[in-house]
């Protein structure tokens, strides 16, 4: 099949066609969700809640992005490679923004996402005429978690939902080939969906966008913890820590390793082996 690209992107949202997209944070998962046939692998910041137990994404580092994208890229995955731009990468300066962007490009990623609307546009603007493509990300945005007073649904008021369809038109209009919603009402991402050129990547955002976000490990169920906007699809937690449980019975019963998981001598080499040693013993 084709590599997914940008334009594939815009080509599946004039054709009515879902886009699917998934995080990973590492090769085996990429090769997993690219052999499954999602069209977009997102390396995000949530691999700082995910994998690296921090209480949020404003800890996780340029180095931390760039050791999971590249192994993310080691997949060679058809699926367009996203990666997430952490807190304080490219709020600074259009200088700063390029200078990061550039380094994941160059560790394999194919387009980079910002957090933000209106305020960001001319980050927008300075990457794409760079040639990075860019994927905004409106609503909940986990970098901004202080200002906007926690991890809460955007859109309730009508001040706040205009806001976001304004936040939308003027990421389109900077160059971003596609839009991130996350945690907004799904009537207000309904709407700026049917505004927008470009599509509309929904995660807690109900069914009216271009296509669907989620992270790998929610669904797999491999977190403790359930968000009301997540299906879990199997849980992972629990088939895993039993797994691991039985490991640590058999070792201590003395049935693991049992026969057929070692190898032995060949008998004549043991024994000339055995009294070799017991002749030295002696």
């Amino acid at each position: 099949m084709e590599k997914v690209t940008v334009r594939s992107f815009l080509d599946m949202k004039r054709k009515g066609r879902k886009i699917v997209m998934i995080t990973a944070y590492d090769y085996p998962t990429a090769k997993i969700v690219d052999e499954a046939g999602v069209d977009g692998i997102l390396v995000g910041d949530s691999v700082g809640m995910v994998l690296l137990g921090y209480d949020s994404t404003l800890k996780v580092t340029m180095e931390d992005m760039l050791h999971h994208v590249k192994a993310v890229s080691r997949a060679n995955p058809r699926a367009l490679v996203v990666a997430d731009m952490p807190f304080m990468s490219y709020e600074p300066s259009n200088r700063d923004a390029l200078e990061n962007a550039a380094k994941f490009i160059r560790a394999g990623a194919e387009a980079v996402k910002l957090e933000g609307g209106v305020e960001i546009v001319d980050r927008v603007e300075a990457l794409v005429k760079a040639g990075i493509p860019v994927m905004g990300h409106i609503g909940l945005n986990p970098q901004r978690i202080y200002t906007i007073g926690g991890y809460r649904y955007r859109g309730r008021t009508e001040d706040e939902a205009a806001r976001l369809v304004e936040d939308a038109l003027a990421l389109e209009e900077a160059g971003a080939f596609s839009i991130v919603i996350e945690l907004v009402y799904a009537e207000v991402a309904r709407e700026i969906t049917r505004r927008l050129n470009i599509p509309t990547i929904g995660i807690g955002a109900g069914p009216y966008c271009d296509g669907q976000i989620i992270v790998y490990h929610d669904i797999m169920g491999l977190t403790p913890y359930k968000l009301s906007f997540v299906k879990r699809y199997v849980e992972l937690y629990d088939v895993m820590k039993n797994a691991v449980s039985s490991y640590v019975s058999e070792v201590r019963e003395g049935i693991f390793p049992g026969e057929g998981f070692y190898k032995s001598m060949d008998k004549d080499v043991l024994k000339r082996f055995m009294e070799r040693i017991e002749g030295k013993d002696g």
